[in-house]
């Protein structure tokens, strides 16, 4: 497989095919990618959600600047912060730790407490912030599986997250929206599909030291 073929044949879907759906098994390689993903910690601070509802996808194009993707899409992937990231996250993060791992609580107890400790001094916005750079991390990992899988899609950053939250209740599940990601099938028509894409050239972009 070339993946930078794969990554040059991705690009951010204008308008997708609306009768064009995504297979179980291509979601089910989504989720698990996101699964995967590394972030800070492996605390994994973010949950997502997959919206196959034509309905709900039409009344959130009202709260993404009426862009078109969000209703014409086969799925809708939602990147969500949790809330709360206290010591109780973490103390249910290092028992997952030694469900998995075995690893006995002499080894594991130092790092337990220095990390509540490094989040008891962070403020609720430092910690929000920290959880929102871990989705970018999850949407290139995400966005480099597509384009594997032959999956289109179209990050979003341009929506009302209040919005969004209100919608999908997502208050009552302790999360905030961060990002939006359209995916499934481009149509036919769109004419950016067809256009090359503008990059620097790497000497441009890449410092080497050696």
């Amino acid at each position: 497989m070339d993946i930078v073929k794969k990554l040059e044949w991705r690009y951010a879907v204008k308008k997708f095919n609306p009768e064009r759906t995504l297979s179980k098994q291509k979601i089910e390689v989504l989720k698990q990618a996101f699964n995967l993903t590394a972030t800070s910690y492996g605390l994994q601070p973010i949950k997502l959600i997959v919206l196959k509802n034509k309905s709900l996808q039409e009344k959130l194009t009202a709260h993404s600047y009426q862009q078109q993707q969000v209703t014409q899409a086969s799925h809708l992937l939602i990147l969500c912060r949790e809330k709360e990231i206290n010591a109780t996250y973490i103390f249910n993060y290092f028992k997952r730790i030694q469900e998995v791992r075995g690893t006995s609580s002499e080894i594991l107890d130092p790092f337990k407490a220095e990390m509540v400790r490094n989040f008891e001094m962070k403020t609720t916005e430092e910690i929000a912030q920290w959880a929102i750079n871990q989705a970018y991390l999850i949407l290139g990992n995400l966005l480099t599986v597509c384009a594997i899988e032959e999956i289109d899609a179209c990050p979003m950053e341009g929506f009302d997250p209040f919005g969004y939250d209100k919608l999908l209740d997502l208050d009552s599940k302790g999360l905030a929206s961060v990002l939006v990601l359209p995916i499934g099938y481009r149509a036919v028509d769109d004419l950016f599909s067809g256009f090359k894409k503008v990059r620097k050239d790497t000497e441009d972009c890449i410092v080497e030291i050696e």
